[in-house]
């Protein structure tokens, strides 16, 4: 199998939720922003997918990909109980979260399932 080498810098950002896998392109000038909807079964399909409809080969771009699945099962309280291995100094990432507190500027405000004792220090 033979492929083509990255001749200039196109970039492709994935994300793949729960719901929505979101594509965003860019070639060095142009911003293009794709959606397909997830296969949760299988995630790989989705982006499979997305990258066949964006017109992408294999070796065409520089791919980079994140995912929120695993954030929103955390955040939404769904799943099996899980270990959160950080490194020093981020142990309180998911007891803060995001701006999408009821008290943005309360730092001792309590947030439901953010079960602090199961940390490991």
């Amino acid at each position: 199998m033979t492929t083509k080498k990255i001749t200039r810098s196109v970039y492709l950002g994935v994300d793949t939720g729960g719901t929505f896998t979101d594509f965003v392109l860019f070639d060095g000038n142009t911003v293009q922003v794709h959606k397909v909807l997830s296969t949760p079964a299988a995630p790989e399909q989705a982006i499979l997918k997305g990258i066949e409809e964006l017109g992408l080969k294999a070796g065409q771009f520089h791919l980079i990909h994140g995912s929120t699945v695993a954030t929103n099962a955390v955040l939404e309280g769904k799943g099996v109980r899980t270990a959160y291995i950080t490194n020093r100094g981020f142990a309180d990432v998911l007891h803060i979260g995001r701006q999408a507190r009821a008290e943005l500027y309360n730092l001792a405000s309590a947030i439901p399932g953010a079960d602090r004792q199961c940390r490991l220090l």
